[in-house]
């Protein structure tokens, strides 16, 4: 749902100013998945903290810097090998 609501737009509007109309599909998939997995993981840093302390706090923006690049390695790294090679042969 956050997908679809949040990433999903701010990503396509970022997407037109950095993707030109020679850019082949694996410099789009690229893009995408990196703009996706960067929006996704600087709102779940936020969110994951408020849902897991059960509180919404400032704590996770103290904190900001040291656990969203963790989140992002991770996150990256499982879209990029995992995830998106699952879905591409789900759809073939």
């Amino acid at each position: 749902m956050l997908v679809r609501l949040v990433a999903g737009p701010l990503a396509g509007r970022i997407m037109q100013r950095f993707s030109g109309q020679t850019d082949g599909f694996n410099a789009r998939i690229l893009l995408i998945t990196s703009l996706n997995v960067t929006i996704l993981s600087i709102f779940l840093t936020i969110l994951g903290t408020w849902v897991g302390s059960k509180q919404i706090s400032l704590e996770p923006f103290r904190n900001f810097f040291h656990s969203w690049l963790r989140n992002f390695g991770v996150a990256f790294w499982i879209e990029l090998l995992i995830a998106r090679p699952i879905a591409r042969l789900a759809m073939k």
